[in-house]
Parts: structure tokens; sequence; C-alpha cells
């Protein structure tokens, strides 16, 4: 049972997060160049790259959130960034001080989404991202439970949902959109790298 998180914790989820994705970056591009331009494996290797680059120096989770956000935004140019950026600055609007219980891990990451939420007006159903995010964080704040490891799952459990529905989705943003129906039978890479990065958030916890 897990009733805090720590900083390092967080800092532990993030690297869990790079080591998976970076394993994953071909998968992740080789998926995006059917229905988009097949830089989404390097994309997000290199954002979150500049995020943990940064999260290792933090202290404190507000600052250290703000810098993670704005960093990856200054350093790393593309619509990956900037909502990964936008995510962790949301982030750190919600949350503060070195140790956060189930609430606060909740309230931080509804207060990533909220930002992220207006920055795109993608919404799920639309093939993107946010169809591994919304349902991701609306899982977290439905699992009433104390055990942060078991809010994480059932964020990520929501999230690879999501992503597998983005399968018989037709894509309605991005280049993606332009396949129209040809874009169905494949799941979106933003969706598939943000589930992973939920799937390794809740990994750390549990080792």
């Amino acid at each position: 049972m897990k009733n805090i998180l720590t900083i390092d914790d967080f800092k532990a989820m993030l690297e869990c997060a790079l080591k998976n994705i970076r394993e994953r970056e071909e998968e992740f591009s080789r998926l995006d160049a059917v229905i988009g331009d097949g830089d989404h494996g390097q994309a997000i290797v290199t954002a979150m790259t500049a995020v943990v680059e940064t999260a290792r120096k933090g202290t404190e989770f507000k600052t250290m959130l703000n810098d993670m956000g704005f960093d990856v935004m200054l350093q790393v140019s593309g619509s990956t960034s900037t909502l990964l950026g936008a995510f962790f600055l949301g982030m750190s609007d919600c949350a503060s001080g070195t140790e956060l219980d189930a609430e606060g891990v909740r309230r931080m990451f509804a207060g990533g989404l909220s930002n992220v939420q207006k920055q795109t007006q993608a919404k799920p159903g639309d093939k993107t991202m946010m169809d591994a995010l919304v349902p991701a964080v609306e899982a977290m704040q439905g699992c009433k439970d104390e055990d942060i490891a078991a809010v994480m799952c059932a964020g990520a459990d929501a999230a690879e949902a999501g992503t597998k529905a983005t399968v018989q989705m037709k894509a309605n943003f991005g280049r993606a959109r332009n396949y129209g129906e040809r874009s169905v039978g494949f799941a979106d890479s933003g969706a598939i790298s943000w589930s992973c990065m939920f799937r390794s958030f809740a990994q750390a916890l549990n080792e």
C-alpha cells in the first residue's frame, strides 16, 4: 500500500516512462508513419528525455513540474512537446511540497489534463492522445482508493482501453485526418505513447 508519493517516487515514475518509451520508439514511429509523418517515436523520446533531465534536479513538486513544463517546450519544438509541457505546467498549478497523498495525486493529474485541454480542441473520439489521457485522468478521479499505486493502475488501465478504441476511429485532427476512412484500423501513435507513460507510472509504483 502506497499512501504517500514522494518527489523521488515521482522521479522514478518519469525514469520508468522514459525507459519504456525509448524501447518502443521504433514502434511509435512505424505506427505514426501509417497516418502521420512518422516522427512520433523520435519526438516523444526527445521530449521525455528533456523532461527527465529537468526532473532529476527537482527538490519540490511545484517548481520541478513548472521547470519540466517550460524546459520541454523551450528545448523541443512540435506539438508533442507543447502538449507534454502543458501537462506538467498544469500539474505544477495543483501540487506543492515534497510529498502527496492520493487526493493530492488525483488533483495534480486533473490539473495536468485541464491545462492540456486549453491547448487543444481534440476530445476523446478524435483519435488522438486525448483518447488515452482523458479516460486515464477520469479513472484516477473515480478511484477513491488511498493506495496511490491502485489509483495509477486505474489510470493506466483506462488509458490502454482508450487507446485500443482508437483502432476503430476515424482521425479528426492533424495530418491523420486527411486519410479519412483510411485511418480506421490503426491505433493512434500519440494515444499509445501516452498510455505507455501511464502504464510506466503504475509499474514504477508497483516495483
